[in-house]
């Protein structure tokens, strides 16, 4: 089964070089197939959201959650991410990046969850789903345009990876970051 389109755009800055991602695939959720039970990141809050929120908030339209699965264990959830509409005042942006911007505020995706396997620690599998994450939101930005991808970082370790991968913190909210998405 071939990688999913958004794997197969994957950007090359979120690409480990030499790194194999042919049998994994970004897919949405879906409860009936995926066992959300089984899923452990080590983080409890993220655990319970895959377990009893995820389905719910993309059935009342608040979010979506995209995991990603090996290919020979469709089950198995190796990570995921929601995404939801968001919206930023241009004041909270860097400078650089205001610059040209309508003074009120504009619309952004928000990437409000991300988590990996604790057992697949180490293995890239953060930096794909952000990949992933990215590559959706530029082709919904082809219909529904938006300026960047929001996060919240929960810890200084968090902040340091989006960083690394050139997320900016809002100057007001040093761990709320945005990644441009381009014109």
């Amino acid at each position: 089964m071939p990688p999913s389109a958004p794997t197969r755009l994957l950007s090359r800055r979120f690409r480990r070089p030499g790194a194999r991602y042919g049998v994994l695939e970004e897919v949405p959720l879906d409860p009936d197939v995926h066992d959300r039970a089984g899923f452990d990141c080590g983080v409890a809050a993220l655990n319970e959201y895959l377990r009893r929120f995820a389905g719910q908030h993309r059935r009342m339209g608040i979010s979506a959650t995209y995991v990603l699965i090996d290919s020979d264990q469709p089950r198995v959830v190796l990570g995921y991410y929601s995404l939801s509409a968001a919206e930023v005042d241009v004041a909270r942006l860097s400078d650089s990046d205001r610059k040209k911007l309508p003074r009120f505020p504009i619309p952004c995706y928000r990437m409000g969850r991300l988590a990996c396997r604790t057992d697949r620690r180490g293995a890239g599998l953060g930096r794909l789903l952000v990949g992933c994450a990215v590559d959706r939101c530029l082709q919904t930005k082809k219909q529904i345009p938006a300026y960047a991808l929001l996060v919240d970082a929960k810890n200084a370790s968090a902040k340091a990876f989006y960083e690394h991968y050139g997320f900016t913190p809002l100057l007001d909210r040093a761990m709320t970051l945005y990644l441009p998405l381009g014109r």
